[in-house]
């Protein structure tokens, strides 16, 4: 009996532990892996299967487990520094755990890995943008006329144009992409502000963070960039507009701008048909604007 109620305990116990899955979702890392005899996986699609059921067989369980993308080379960049042996299964264990509060991951709630792979690439590339973006700002260094932090006040001063854009949008989803272009690639940064059913907008922490940082290098740098909203509500067209980021402000596109950026091919540069029940208008006023000037050192 005594023997019974501990091996229920244990049971019990399991369910409270989270757990960390590090998973390698492309061919070209799988392979890489497989350099180290103790990863007996010699097949992707087997070990992408066997992947998944580990996972729905935690839940059943009622374990919680996160996914997290586990790069070969960063892992035996990771051994290198501290002297383990990378074919040693336990210190790929003590590398994902580590990766679980550093890096991009993703709870697993029954989704299938064809939907979970695809959120755990954009998760990682979300954050990439985001440290990417935060080193640009961080080096612009402090005003060379007045000494005040140049990536502190561009964030401020997006933190400010951000609320301005959400403040005068119409009610409805609203949909927001920030580009900024520039060497060696363009930044682009996407939120999503939805309305609850008592009016208030909605926003992703981390996602409102991300948007925040890319548009504040923009207006720190000059662009070239710009930010684009679509506003959706039931039973009314959608509503396009957008902004062109230029002299630390930013500066309304026409309706006709806005147009001719959603219906003309980027590669060919034809035209493209216009979608069904959408409005390509100008943006609404964003009111006084007072546009500080900082100069680099």
């Amino acid at each position: 009996m005594v023997h019974t109620d501990r091996l229920t305990m244990r049971r019990v116990l399991r369910r409270e532990i989270a757990g960390t899955i590090g998973l390698l979702t492309d061919e070209h890392d799988f392979r890489a892996m497989r350099r180290y005899r103790s990863f007996t996986f010699d097949d992707h699609t087997a070990y992408l299967r066997e992947v998944e059921a580990l996972l729905k067989a935690r839940a059943l369980q009622g374990g919680h487990t996160t996914v997290t993308l586990f790069d070969p080379e960063e892992y035996a960049a990771y051994c290198t520094e501290r002297g383990l042996d990378p074919d040693n299964p336990s210190h790929r264990t003590r590398f994902t755990a580590e990766l679980a509060t550093t890096g991009p991951t993703i709870p697993y709630e029954g989704q299938p890995l064809s939907a979970l792979v695809p959120a755990l690439v954009d998760e990682a590339i979300r954050r990439a943008t985001w440290e990417y973006a935060a080193t640009l700002l961080a080096r612009l260094g402090s005003c060379a006329s007045c000494g005040e932090d140049i990536g502190r006040a561009a964030f401020t001063r997006a933190s400010t144009l951000l609320m301005r854009v959400l403040d005068t949008a119409p009610p409805g989803n609203r949909h927001l992409v920030c580009s900024v272009s520039g060497p060696p690639e363009t930044l682009l940064a996407v939120l999503h502000a939805d309305q609850d059913d008592d009016g208030a907008t909605q926003l992703d922490e981390a996602e409102a963070l991300e948007f925040t940082t890319v548009l504040a290098l923009g207006l720190a740098t000059d662009g070239p960039g710009g930010l684009v909203m679509r506003t959706s509500a039931p039973g009314s067209p959608d509503r396009i507009y957008g902004w062109r980021l230029r002299n630390n402000t930013l500066r309304p596109l026409t309706a006709g701008e806005v147009f001719d950026a959603y219906c003309t091919d980027i590669e060919s540069g034809d035209l493209v048909s216009p979608e069904s029940d959408v409005d390509y208008c100008e943006p609404p006023d964003l009111g006084e604007d007072e546009t500080p000037h900082h100069h680099r050192p």
